[in-house]
């Protein structure tokens, strides 16, 4: 499967754990994909449901107290079950995408885009350790976008003119904002693969060629690479940060792709197939909600572009990038709410055509998934103020199963 960087001494324990279990987790020789799989792994999903009612049966005395909030909790335990469920198998759809074995020989040729403004810090890492990529230098292009920085981005990067060759910096004197800048570069590339970073994230060098091999396969459209915060040891803040990159990437991204749906190939650090997208670029810039101008979620969009051309989008987690998450509350609260609102219009506009080109998907995951999003903010509050307040309940049979509280 090629090589994969081992989990750092700052990852805790718990997660050292489930990484190892999923990492060593493998299918049956019987199982292929299509039909079959997708019956294996139906019936895998009943049997962890019928354990989870099995399991509540001992609470169930809640369900005359609290009906909606018990179904609530089977519902979302089950979906979150059936996703680990997903992760342990997606190494067998990404198995199956080299059968020819053309992916030994399949060399094309590369461009980074890296959009950036204020990353004077970051830049000269990010930049350097692209043309340190394990792949020939001379099939290297690297294109960053000064997007009105007024720190010292700019300079930096002059400095490294002299060093890269192939490093082409386009300097805008106004701000015009990620997605404009990922356009500029894309029309700019030279490369048939296109690599698209943050300008604070890079990838491991010796990852790199592990990016790029499933391209070899025509039906793949884009390749999202394994994230970590690179910061994690920073706070409490980042350290929780690198436990929620890790179920976001090897769970729920590893779900999606055992099915090549994934939904959002991440903006700090995915690659795309050049051909596919550049016809879509002007559709995807001019994309508008309500009638104002989408400008969070370009990451998400272009991936849902990919799908909507037919192409299948995955994840490998045999490809290592790092990149530096929010370290203090207020940058991590804009950061999740600027996420949240391109989830959610990405959403919107996945629902129009996601049933009809992923049918299984769209029932099992994505659906599920919105109703899941929408209804948690209303289920932590019925739980967590309302219960205790009015029904004079405390929700403590989510970490036990102690004897109801029955008293109104």
């Amino acid at each position: 499967m090629g090589y994969r960087v081992p989990n750092t001494p700052s990852d805790p324990p718990a997660t050292q754990a489930v990484a190892l279990a999923i990492e060593n987790a493998t299918l049956p020789r019987d199982v292929k994909n299509g039909f079959w799989f997708n019956l294996f792994l139906i019936v895998t999903v009943l049997f962890a449901l019928f354990s989870i009612v099995f399991l509540k049966s001992y609470t169930a005395a809640y369900f005359v107290v609290a009906p909606v909030l018990f179904v609530y909790t089977i519902f979302v335990t089950s979906f979150q079950l059936s996703r680990v469920i997903g992760a342990i198998f997606f190494r067998h759809s990404l198995s199956t995408i080299h059968g020819d074995g053309s992916h030994t020989t399949y060399e094309p040729t590369i461009t980074f885009v890296i959009p950036c403004k204020n990353e004077g810090p970051a830049i000269r890492k990010t930049v350097t350790k692209c043309f340190e990529a394990d792949y020939p230098q001379e099939k290297l292009e690297v294109i960053v976008i000064n997007d009105g920085s007024t720190d010292n981005t700019l300079e930096v990067l002059k400095s490294l003119k002299p060093l890269y060759s192939n490093l082409v910096v386009v300097d805008w004197q106004v701000n015009q904002g990620k997605r404009h800048g990922m356009v500029e570069g894309f029309r700019r590339a030279k490369g048939d693969i296109i690599v698209q970073l943050d300008s604070d994230s890079y990838i491991e060098p010796r990852t790199f060629r592990e990016l790029i091999t499933p391209f070899a396969n025509p039906k793949i459209g884009a390749v999202c690479a394994h994230a970590d915060p690179e910061n994690s040891d920073t706070n409490l803040i980042t350290r929780m940060q690198a436990a929620y990159y890790f179920v976001s990437f090897r769970i729920l991204k590893a779900a999606e792709s055992t099915f090549m749906t994934v939904f959002c190939c991440s903006g700090c650090s995915s690659a795309y197939r050049k051909s596919l997208v550049l016809p879509i670029l002007d559709t995807w810039l001019a994309e508008k909600f309500l009638g104002l101008p989408v400008t969070w979620g370009d990451d998400r969009a272009l991936t849902n572009w990919v799908l909507k051309l037919n192409h299948m989008t995955i994840y490998s987690d045999n490809v290592q990038a790092y990149t530096i998450c929010p370290d203090n509350l207020k940058t991590f609260l804009k950061q999740q709410v600027r996420w949240k609102k391109g989830w959610f219009v990405n959403s919107f506009f996945a629902s129009k055509w996601v049933f009809k080109k992923h049918p299984f998907v769209a029932i099992t995951y994505f659906f599920p998934l919105i109703l899941l999003t929408l209804l948690t903010p209303f289920m932590a509050f019925r739980a967590l103020v309302w219960g205790p307040i009015i029904d004079h309940s405390i929700p403590v049979y989510y970490v036990g199963t102690p004897t109801p509280h029955f008293e109104r």
